[in-house]
Order: C-alpha cells, then sequence, then structure tokens
C-alpha cells in the first residue's frame, strides 16, 4: 500500500461512521469478519468499540457544548474501504483527561499564544490504556498508524490548534509517534495482575504476612454493619439499578470533580448495547443499595471506572472497588485489574506500578522545544518513581513460607 492509496477524512460524529467499520478496526477480533491472524493478538477493549464511543455522544456527554468536539479520524483506501479509524475531540478545555497540562495552557498563555483549541485523541472520561492508532490489522497497518498520526498533524493547521495528544495508548503506538516529531510523556497507575491463582486466597497467599492480615481486616470489617455486595450485569442492569449507580456517581463526582461529566442517558444507552460487557459491584444494607463501582470487561482486562457512594462505611470503597475486581477476575480467568487513574493507596491490596504512555504534537518550535525539556526530567521522575514503589510491593520477597 502506497501513501496515494490512503485517504484521511474527519468526521464530526461517530454516527456518521458504520459501526462494523468502526469495530473493524477497534476491536478486531471481536468482528464476525475477521480473517487475519493479527487479530487473536488485539484484545478486546470496550472502550473503543463503537457502542461506548456512540453513548457518549447521544448522551450528550462528550459534545461541542461540554468542551469535546467530536472530529474523529476515518483512513479510507483507495477502494474506500475503511482502514483506520482515530477518536478525536477538538478540546475548548483540559479537563475528564487525567494527563493534565494546565500548566502547559497557562505559559503558552503569558507567553501571547493561544492553547485552546487543541485536539484530544482519547476516550473522554477514561483512563484506561488501549489502542488509540486504530488500524485494520494486515501487512499495511503500520502504514495506516503513520497516516492517521500525520493525518492528526495535518488537522492541527486546518483548525488552528496548538497541539494534538494522544493519552494512555501502548507503547507500541508511543514510539511510532516519537519517530515522528511527537514528544513523549509517563505517567504511573496501580494494575493488579492475575498470576494464575484459582482462589483469592491463593493471591493472599503471595502477599507478606501483614498484608494478608490487613486484607482480611478490611474485607471483614467493609460488610460488619449487615452489608452485601452482589455482582450485577447484562439482564440484571435494570432502570431501577441505574437509577441508584447514578445517584451513588452524582454524590461522588459532585464533590470530587464540581460538575460529573456523564448524563444519566449515558448508562442507559450502554446498558441497552454493551450490557454483557459491565459489572456492577453493588452494596446493599436494609433492603437497599448504598454504594456500587461501575466495571467494564475487555477479553483479558476488567478495567474499573468510578464508584460512588450515599452511605460511607469504613474499607467499603477497598471492598466494592478493588477486591470484589480481584474476586470477578479469578472467577472469570482475566489476566489484569486495571483500577483507574492515581492512588498509591492502590499498593498494599495488591496492585503494582505500571507506566502509562501520552504523545504530544506541540505546533510552535519555542513552545515544543521547551515542553521537551519538560519532559525529559519527568520521565525521570516518573522512571524513579516507579522503582521506588516497586520496592514498597506488597508480595513476599522470597519463596519462605510465612504464618498466616
Amino acid at each position: 500500500m502506497s501513501k496515494t492509496d490512503l485517504t484521511i477524512r474527519v468526521m464530526p460524529s461517530i454516527a456518521d461512521i458504520p459501526a462494523a467499520a468502526w469495530d473493524a478496526c477497534a476491536n478486531p477480533a471481536a468482528h464476525p469478519d475477521a480473517q487475519h491472524q493479527e487479530t487473536s493478538e488485539i484484545p478486546y477493549n470496550p472502550f473503543v468499540s463503537h457502542a461506548f464511543l456512540r453513548a457518549l455522544e447521544d448522551s450528550q456527554s462528550a459534545t461541542a457544548r461540554t468542551g469535546w468536539q467530536p472530529q474523529h479520524l476515518v483512513a479510507e483506501t483507495g477502494d474506500g474501504r475503511v482502514a483506520g479509524v482515530v477518536p478525536c475531540y477538538l478540546k475548548s478545555h483540559s479537563r475528564g483527561e487525567y494527563v493534565f497540562d494546565r500548566g502547559w495552557a497557562e505559559a503558552f498563555e503569558r507567553a501571547g499564544g493561544s492553547y485552546y483549541p487543541k485536539l484530544q485523541v482519547s476516550v473522554p472520561f477514561t483512563p484506561a490504556t488501549g489502542r488509540r492508532l486504530l488500524a485494520a490489522p494486515g501487512p499495511g497497518a503500520e502504514h495506516i498508524r503513520l497516516g492517521l498520526l500525520q493525518g492528526l498533524m495535518e488537522l492541527c493547521t486546518l483548525r488552528d490548534a496548538s497541539s494534538a495528544h494522544i493519552t494512555f495508548m501502548p507503547e507500541d503506538e508511543w514510539t511510532l509517534a516519537a519517530s515522528l516529531g511527537f514528544l513523549q510523556r509517563t505517567d504511573q497507575q496501580f494494575h493488579w495482575t492475575n498470576e494464575g491463582y484459582a482462589t483469592f486466597e491463593d493471591f493472599l497467599a503471595a502477599l507478606a504476612s501483614r498484608k494478608r492480615k490487613l486484607i482480611r481486616r478490611e474485607r471483614r470489617d467493609a460488610l460488619a454493619n449487615g452489608i452485601e455486595v452482589v455482582w450485577l450485569t447484562g439482564s440484571d442492569l435494570t432502570e431501577a439499578v441505574w437509577d441508584a449507580f447514578f445517584q451513588f456517581y452524582m454524590d461522588t463526582g459532585s464533590r470530587k470533580w464540581g460538575r460529573p461529566y456523564l448524563t444519566r442517558q449515558f448508562y442507559s444507552l450502554i446498558g441497552q448495547t454493551m450490557a454483557d460487557k459491565i459489572l456492577l459491584v453493588m452494596a446493599r444494607r436494609a433492603g437497599r443499595y448504598i454504594a456500587g463501582a461501575i466495571n467494564f470487561i475487555g477479553s483479558d482486562t476488567l478495567f474499573g471506572r468510578h464508584w460512588g457512594a450515599i452511605e460511607h462505611h469504613p474499607f467499603l470503597h477497598f471492598e466494592v472497588c478493588y477486591y470484589q475486581a480481584i474476586d470477578f477476575a479469578i472467577a472469570n480467568g482475566l489476566r489484569r485489574v486495571e483500577a483507574g487513574a492515581q492512588g498509591e493507596h492502590k499498593l498494599a491490596r495488591g496492585y503494582l506500578p505500571r507506566t502509562t504512555y501520552s504523545a504530544h504534537y506541540i505546533a510552535n518550535a519555542g513552545f515544543r522545544r521547551a515542553i521537551a525539556d519538560y519532559l525529559a526530567r519527568e520521565r525521570d521522575y516518573v522512571r524513579a518513581m516507579g522503582e521506588e514503589l516497586e520496592e514498597m510491593s506488597p508480595f513476599r520477597h522470597d519463596a519462605a513460607a510465612e504464618d498466616a
């Protein structure tokens, strides 16, 4: 495939892109016409699915009005076939991204520039790693990804945007973007890895004795006030359940962010289109739901997103968000649990530091040099912090048995 065989288009709504064409690029292994061997190597990611992204737009959660104007890139071959897509948004602010650049915006504006609008390649409000340059598998995939990157840079000029940011991308895409001059940024999250555990107790056995006792006590105390925890998925996700969960989300989100990002309609839409990819962990007491956490189910990863509560009990957050996620992953043979952004408190609960990657195209040459210098120092800091956190691992450092 030559460069002249590829055309990059910009679509103002994901509804303008056929779901089958998008998903053949985003989640090819789940596509009924999957033919390439490479599809089995690309794990299903619910966040880049057409259904999830369309729910964000149709529910008015990610729209121009909320500062997330869709500008999705579509790469087409000479015969009109969709060969690659990118979830892209023109942003008028930096909220809901979880890779923080407000300091960059302030510095650029102090120097007389205008940082906004900017382009953001991401899943809105979702700090979960996944493919962003969604090329259909096959021998021309890297060429398509390069074409999408070049299209993103050109779109910066067309939209008079200061920059383009690709966040929570896999390392191979990060490296490819750097080859075209995108600046490289890293950060840390905390992920749990399933080392073939058959039960939660097997996982606990891998921890140092003190950490085992901590987790057992927290799990016991979390349910001490007559609380029970249930897993809801598929047909369990009724409108009444969503009403209860949205109340939790609004209560916690209002205190945490000032204005929650997602609308009530968003939950109804994903409940209609991807209920079997959703796990709600709900806690109830005295016959009513009092807290809950929403998770999305990938082919090898459980992605924990947000949680909320209308009653607050000791350690209930840890139980609903972290320990129940581990239980579910073990029961369903999932390889990882990603529990969202930040949170060093996750380390003591068996979630270890993992590097996350983002790439940044800065149009202004002088500003680009300043950001490059900053990012070089930041990467060193992130690397050193990761090494320090690894040394604080709750897992046993030797094979010797310990008293439980």
